[in-house]
């Protein structure tokens, strides 16, 4: 039998056009004009030709951007834009999803396989937000035994647990979310966070699979959440504090990881078990028990859990960074905002300018974040790397080598930095 494919009529392609410009019209006045409002009543306004701004008269300067930037400036240094934008979660979903790519391209490379390919024009790069809107459309299936509360509410604590860790990660100087003096015992108290979340999403789909997954995940977490924390002792008794900017600012002249490499190693491996990357994936472990704790999970419910995953995958990378790489700090590459632009550009007898409100961003914040995104896309690489090179490991090795071998290694590393400490070679009168 032959299927006769359907005639293209133009007026209904330009009826289903003007649909769609009809929609975004009135999404834009009902719902985005009055937020653009609501958003300028928060922020501080600026101070222009001695006045004080006000949200209406800034609401009528959007069409011309020159006067629109001490706005946009203002806005930047709220904490809405901070935790929603840059570097809250905008940035680190941003860079979760330059990440799912990736992994999927690196290992279509190393297994002689071409990947994402047909979405898109460049290597398939639209497929990720293909698999996007896949995951919303899908329909969401509770299984029927299922403690459905703690069942709906697993993936959105899993995603707003990712994003608290994010918080306290800073990229740049002055550019953090949350810059608590105990910075590093707060990622402590998120981190001990997901092996609950875990447990109970397992427990809570009242099924096999994932109850097996839930306790693998449970008991790899727990394992290997000692070792993590002793591997860190070292710099915060070299630095003295537990403030994660004055970690990353005590390494202008040098990198910690030169002094403690044990202690950058032994938490490089503990990160993947926390990660549950390969070779210790054994809480999902696709060839064993179908997806472990994920096994349930349909829709947009697997989406989250997605999205919190690689979230945590960038605060653990980016952590990695400012503990043992420096964090932001680095050579000054960006040059400087031209001054003729702030002051304005001088045209015969016309002078354009100066424009208020730039620059947006300064020398040393842009320079600050190259460095920061550079080294962590780096660790990123690494973190990603075992997934296409190594296989799984059983779990009395994984439990053996978490328990016993990184352990003893976390010791070795706070016996070096106090031998550095007390030597005189950090510290007062040393090499800082």
């Amino acid at each position: 039998m032959s299927v006769i494919a359907p005639k293209f009529k133009l007026s209904e392609f330009i009826k289903s056009l003007l649909d769609n410009i009809f929609w975004i019209i009135l999404i834009l006045v009902l719902i985005g004009l009055p937020a653009v409002m609501m958003i300028l009543f928060v922020i501080e306004m600026p101070v222009i030709d001695g006045e004080l701004l006000t949200p209406f008269l800034a609401f009528t300067w959007m069409a011309d951007p020159t006067r629109i930037l001490p706005v946009v400036h203002a806005f930047m240094a709220t904490d809405i834009f901070r935790v929603m934008a840059f570097p809250g979660f905008g940035f680190a979903a941003l860079l979760a999803a330059a990440t799912i790519f990736v992994e999927r391209k690196m290992l279509a490379k190393l297994q002689l396989r071409v990947g994402p390919f047909y979405c898109g024009k460049f290597e398939g790069i639209l497929q990720l937000m293909g698999d996007g809107l896949k995951l919303i459309s899908k329909e969401i299936i509770i299984p029927a035994k299922a403690d459905k509360p703690i069942f709906w509410a697993a993936p959105v604590l899993f995603v707003a647990a990712a994003a608290a860790f994010v918080a306290f990660i800073p990229v740049a100087p002055g550019w953090v979310v949350a810059d608590v003096e105990m910075g590093l015992l707060g990622v402590f108290a998120v981190i001990g966070f997901f092996p609950i979340i875990t447990i109970l999403s397992a427990w809570s789909a009242n099924s096999k699979f994932p109850f097996i997954g839930g306790i693998r995940a449970l008991f790899q977490m727990v394992s290997f959440e000692i070792p993590l924390i002793l591997s860190l002792l070292g710099v915060v008794m070299l630095t003295g504090s537990l403030n994660l900017s004055e970690i990353a600012a005590s390494q202008s002249s040098f990198p910690w990881i030169v002094f403690l490499p044990v202690g950058a190693i032994v938490f490089f491996i503990t990160m993947l078990a926390e990660l549950e990357r390969i070779p210790f994936d054994l809480p999902e472990a696709e060839s064993e028990i179908v997806a472990g704790w994920l096994t349930e999970l349909s829709g947009m419910m697997y989406g989250l859990v997605q999205l919190g995953t690689y979230l945590k995958l960038y605060a653990f990378a980016a952590l990695f960074v400012v503990l043992f790489l420096g964090g932001w700090n680095g050579p000054m590459v960006v040059p400087p905002f031209p001054v003729e632009i702030l002051e304005g550009i001088e045209m015969g007898p016309i002078t354009v300018g100066p424009f208020p409100g730039l620059p947006l961003f300064t020398q040393e914040m842009l320079n600050g974040t190259l460095w920061f995104v550079l080294k962590t896309a780096g660790i990123i690489f690494f973190i990603l790397l075992p997934r296409g090179v190594f296989p799984r490991i059983r779990v009395d090795m994984l439990l053996n080598l978490g328990w016993s071998k990184l352990i003893g290694l976390s010791f070795v590393n706070i016996f070096i930095a106090l031998g550095l400490l007390y030597a005189g070679v950090l510290g007062p009168g040393g090499l800082q």
